[in-house]
Formats: structure tokens, sequence, C-alpha cells
């Protein structure tokens, strides 16, 4: 995918759209199972979760990447997101197969200018959005007792895992993540920010999936995709 150097905002705000919609349906997808527990009630079934799944999806991702560009914006770099529609077929395939490798895009920032400690604050910027969002789940999740809906149990559940899911993945010290510029800027805020981290993602399989087995094999799956990844980003493969 070759990205331009500047789009209008009403192509970005398009853009953005079709990115949150993707995600969104691959996880609602991947909630369902994927297409291997197709049933009659399927249809039905994704219409019901898909609202949630949308809800999560844009207070997670889309703000994460608006974060990065409005950063970047105020040290003077062009930044705008731009989706990849290889990223956007990657995504959903994975939806349908039963789990999310989610890339539908992201926030492309042009400048010969950064500093360390810029460029590190414009990558943590979007992590930091993601435990926000995780502090906003969780105070629901302690309303949860006086709401009784387990639709919002459902919603925000999923709301804190997918938040510190994305935090993590981010947070790897692998090029191009956010992780790899942050430490570049700041180890101790580095270790800081992957200690919180894993506290919180303990707490979210722990409530979701109750197994912390569970959370290590996707710690080795993600740095395993992140490793992956990142040989396009070299032009290893």
């Amino acid at each position: 995918m070759v990205y331009r150097y500047n789009i209008s905002l009403r192509e970005e705000i398009k853009q953005i759209v079709i990115a949150d919609l993707v995600l969104t349906t691959a996880f609602t997808l991947f909630l369902l199972g994927g297409i291997f527990d197709f049933s009659g009630k399927f249809i039905i079934e994704f219409l019901y979760f898909f609202p949630a799944m949308f809800i999560v999806v844009t207070l997670v991702f889309v703000l994460h990447e608006l974060m990065h560009r409005q950063v970047a914006k105020k040290f003077g770099a062009v930044a705008s997101f731009q989706y990849s529609i290889n990223g956007l077929m990657i995504t959903l395939a994975t939806g349908l197969l039963g789990f999310v490798f989610g890339i539908p895009g992201a926030t492309v920032i042009y400048t010969n200018n950064f500093t360390k400690r810029e460029e590190g604050i414009v990558s943590l910027a979007g992590p930091l959005t993601n435990f926000a969002v995780f502090i906003l789940f969780f105070i629901i999740y302690l309303l949860l007792p006086f709401i009784h809906s387990s639709y919002i149990d459902l919603m925000v559940t999923f709301g804190m895992f997918i938040s510190v899911l994305l935090a993590f993945f981010n947070m790897l010290p692998i090029m191009p993540l956010d992780g790899a510029k942050v430490l570049n800027w700041d180890k101790n805020v580095y270790i800081t920010s992957i200690i919180i981290i894993f506290i919180l993602m303990a707490f979210s399989y722990y409530i979701l999936v109750h197994s912390i087995i569970s959370m290590l094999i996707e710690i080795v799956i993600m740095i395993a995709l992140a490793s992956f990844f990142s040989l396009f980003y070299r032009n290893v493969i």
C-alpha cells in the first residue's frame, strides 16, 4: 500500500469510517466464532452484536489513531489517517476465520523535524488513549450490578479486553510499532507503560477468559505477528 502525502478531510473521514466498519465486522465475526460456527441464527446474532462492537472499536481503535494524528499535528507534522486495502482484506479475512489481526490502516505522519522526545510522545499518545478507554469501560463495569444488562456487560468486558490488547500490541518494541519509538525516547516511560499494560491485561483476561495461560499464549502470538509485520516494513520479505 502506497500512502499519499496528504488527503482531504472529507477523504480522511471516509477512510476512517470504512476502516472502523471493517474492523467492527471482523470483531463481530470473531465474537460469533467466524464462518465455522455459521448457523441459521448467524445473521440475526451478527446484527445484534454489531452495534456493541461498533462502539468498542470506535472508542478503542479510532480514538487511538486520532490521538496520534492530533498530537503529531500539534508538533507541526502533516498527519492523516489512511486505510490500507490489503490491511482491510486481511482484517476481514481473519474475522471470517474466527480470529482478528486488525490492520485496516494507520495514521500516516510526514515530518523531518521530530526529536526523539516528540516522536516518543506522538507514539505514546495512542496507547495512553487506550488506557483512558479502559478506565471508562472499567467504571461502567463497576456499575454493572446496578445496570442488569448482559448486552452492556458483554460490550464493557470486551471493550476492556480489546483496549488493553491493542495497547500491548502497539507497545511491542518492534518497528514500526509505537513501542519501539517510545523505548528509543525514554526507557523509564516505556517500562512503566509495559508494567501497567501487563497488570491491565491480566485483569482483563481473568474477567473475560478466566485464564492467565491464554494471555501468555496471546502474547506469544502477538509478538510473532508483530515480528512478521516488521519484516514487510523493513522490506525483508
